[in-house]
């Protein structure tokens, strides 16, 4: 256990003991700006892959929740305009050094987030606080990264792609999406779903633990993940709800479809890494 996972756990067990915003003084918010820091750097993250499997990391959820919990809101200013939060936007001045750049205007990065070296963020995008944005990765325009948010490297995050946020329960994995993984415009990804390394995602495809993967690969159903190496897309299939006097016919429900990646679909993806270089 790190000297900084001390100091959060013991910050926190006082603030379930009921210390306020108002009491948080200079030692309590020097703990939550390093850690802040931290988060930023990747030097911590909300989740590890541990044994093949993705875990939260309960105390680094703590210490995002904590800086809410123990800040008042204040006004901060940006771009000319002012606006009212508890944290202010993520200093930006490291992103050129290490290659990596975000365009005007509504680029929004929360303090907190991490954005990886040769990364691309499109305006208008939003990376929320404890997102960790991998090295090479786009995150193109109307994106929007929730809270504690994994992606890896080298993904790509077509425009108007939601990658949910899952801050509580502490315990609970976040969303992550592995390297290499190419999701289609329009894309909605929730509730700590998890996109396998490899895998190409057509467009408007919503993946939730509540929508099955019939992987035709492995001939099975999965939930809440789409396995490494797979093409995704949306379906219908039959719902259990069948003729209903209301309407005529069968009712469906949403449902994806796995199968192997082929290579047309990774020459195309990889064709669009062009746009990495405009």
């Amino acid at each position: 256990m790190s000297a900084l996972e001390d100091d959060v756990r013991e910050l926190q067990r006082r603030y379930e003991a009921g210390l306020t915003a108002e009491e948080a003084g200079d030692e309590e918010y020097a703990v939550l700006e390093a850690f802040l820091d931290r988060l930023e750097a990747g030097e911590v993250r909300a989740a590890e892959k541990r044994g093949g499997e993705w875990e939260a990391n309960e105390w680094v959820k703590q210490g995002i929740l904590l800086n809410f919990g123990l800040r008042s809101i204040e006004t901060h200013g940006h771009g000319g305009v002012d606006y009212h939060d508890v944290l202010p936007l993520r200093d930006t001045a490291d992103l050129p050094g290490r290659g990596t750049r975000n365009t005007p205007d509504g680029t929004v990065i929360r303090r907190g987030a991490h954005v990886g070296s040769d990364a691309i963020l499109m305006s208008p995008s939003f990376v929320n606080v404890g997102a960790h944005v991998g090295d090479g990765t786009l995150v193109d325009s109307c994106d929007t990264v929730g809270s504690a948010a994994q992606i890896g490297d080298d993904v790509k995050l077509g425009a108007n792609t939601l990658i949910g946020g899952v801050l509580e329960p502490v315990e609970a994995a976040p969303v992550v999406v592995e390297d290499d993984v190419s999701l289609g415009a329009g894309c909605r990804v929730t509730s700590g779903f998890v996109v396998g390394e490899g895998s190409v995602v057509g467009e408007n495809t919503l993946l939730t633990p509540r929508i099955p993967v019939y992987d035709l690969v492995a001939e099975e159903i999965v939930y809440g993940e789409l396995p490494p190496e797979r093409r995704a897309f949306t379906r219908y299939v039959e719902s259990s709800v069948g003729d209903h006097d209301l309407f005529e016919g069968g009712a469906y429900k949403p449902a994806v479809v796995a199968t192997d990646v082929e290579a047309e679909t990774l020459e195309a993806t990889q064709r669009e890494d062009a746009l990495r270089d405009n």
